[in-house]
């Protein structure tokens, strides 16, 4: 018996054929326009409803596709491009030409546990401002983002009201200027949580951050959690070389 593995490649599954042929399909199509039914594309692919569930779950995923409950599946606008500098969320958004807003869910000061108490260079149990918010652009909520700041910040609530970005008020009211940040960037699956606050699927994809920003003397003056919709989001880095 031989032990020669066989040249002969895999088959593409039929659910990646069907799913090319739809991108096909919604090419050239404005945003929201609604596509054929599961039933309807099953019949005109000569395929599975299973099949094209499939091939459609892949296409919402990657934000190629937009699904709502009761109202079909449609195509998706393209993705947000978020530019992660020096910049804020809404800083990025404005420089797009969209419209960014947020609504805070909880905002006070907390004693830090070990984890944010590490990050922020504080001891264990020592203040920090913490800031838990819905990011939205154009109205639509694509991020939840959790920062924490070192200790008490006065009159913070009204001053980030007026200034709407964090790191406007920062450096305008309280003179922290961020000079350095790192960001790090994992992928994660939607939980009963992001569910909730991001109106979107259990299982979808994530693009979870954590921002470490310091100010020009290297002192932790930001750390932040942020679960961006992978449906909908992309990140670009820009990074200019020295002279």
């Amino acid at each position: 018996m031989s032990n020669m593995s066989s040249d002969v490649a895999p088959a593409t599954p039929k659910y990646y054929l069907l799913k090319t042929e739809v991108l096909g399909l919604i090419a050239g199509l404005q945003p929201g326009t609604l596509i054929p039914t599961e039933r309807a594309l099953a019949e005109q692919y000569g395929t599975s409803r299973t099949t094209v569930r499939q091939a459609i779950s892949e296409l919402v995923a990657e934000g190629r596709l937009g699904r709502i409950q009761g109202h079909g599946t449609f195509v998706a606008p393209p993705k947000v491009t978020h530019v992660r500098q020096l910049t804020s969320f809404s800083e990025d958004a404005r420089t797009q030409g969209l419209r960014p807003d947020s609504t805070t869910i909880a905002l006070g000061v907390v004693r830090s546990d070990a984890d944010v108490a590490a990050h922020l260079g504080l001891n264990q149990g020592a203040p920090a401002t913490r800031l838990e918010r819905i990011r939205l652009i154009e109205g639509e909520p694509l991020a939840h983002e959790v920062a924490w700041l070192p200790g008490k910040l006065l009159r913070f609530k009204s001053n980030l009201a007026k200034a709407g970005s964090l790191y406007t008020v920062l450096a305008d009211v309280y003179g922290v200027r961020i000079a350095d940040v790192e960001d790090t960037v994992e992928t994660s699956l939607a939980g009963p949580e992001d569910v909730r606050l991001l109106g979107i699927e259990m299982g979808a994809p994530l693009l979870v951050v954590h921002r470490l920003a310091r100010d020009a003397g290297g002192a932790p003056v930001e750390w932040t959690r942020s679960a961006f919709r992978g449906d909908r989001f992309r990140f670009v880095s820009r990074v200019k070389s020295g002279s």
